[in-house]
């Protein structure tokens, strides 16, 4: 059974006090749990852009290992758009996003969102995932886009510690880096979750790079 810790206490009271302080998010209709710094987040949200906020927020707040997202999408009054009418700004948006190649495609089923295809970089996949999350009438966005295959490097390991050396957000001494082939495996420990990300870019941005396994425990306190 799980015992609540008076920290995990803690942390609970200070997600919801930042739920309530977003103000793109309505707090009343969402539950917090915590058990050993991993967050749940559980309830009804309005739209996808209101389950987005809620997850970022949770994420800011220190002592947050993780964020369990057990949100739903149920708009309180009828959807404002079509399936039909969603495919088309998702493609709309899609090609008007310069940093999301034509081999991204997207398939509209209801309200939710499947992004597919094959991008050179992690942040295409990101780019793509953007543009379209924002959307009226999104529900969800599952990204299956995949990273094209690249020949390894043998001083990987070394340049991506550099770059995590080099960033002055994050603290090297305590992330280890692990490189089979074109797969990154990042564990240790930081601080936040926006510098467990930040290691996380710094491994994606490496040109021999197809997978990131990201181990990095938060721990704040």
């Amino acid at each position: 059974m799980a015992i609540h810790t008076d920290t995990d206490l803690d942390v609970q009271t200070l997600v919801m006090d930042e739920l309530d302080w977003t103000p793109d998010v309505d707090a009343a209709g969402i539950g917090v749990a915590v058990v050993d710094g991993i967050v749940t987040l559980s309830g009804e949200v309005g739209s996808y852009v209101e389950r987005l906020a809620a997850k970022k927020a949770a994420r800011r707040v220190r002592g947050v290992r993780t964020v369990v997202d057990d949100l739903t999408v149920h708009p309180k009054s009828a959807w404002p758009v079509t399936e039909t009418d969603v495919a088309k700004e998702v493609e709309r948006a899609l090609r008007a996003a310069s940093n999301v190649p034509q081999s991204v495609k997207a398939d509209v089923q209801g309200h939710s969102v499947t992004l597919s295809g094959e991008v050179d970089w992690d942040f295409q996949r990101h780019a793509a995932k953007r543009a379209v999350q924002h959307l009226r009438g999104v529900a969800s966005v599952i990204s299956r886009i995949q990273i094209a295959a690249r020949p390894s490097g043998t001083d990987t390991e070394e340049r991506i510690r550099n770059a995590l050396t080099r960033n002055a957000q994050l603290d090297g001494q305590t992330i280890h880096v692990a490189v089979h082939g074109n797969k990154v495996t990042l564990t240790g420990t930081v601080k936040s979750w926006t510098e467990r990300q930040q290691a996380g870019n710094a491994a994606w941005a490496s040109p021999h790079v197809t997978d990131v396994d990201n181990q990095i425990m938060v721990r704040a306190f």
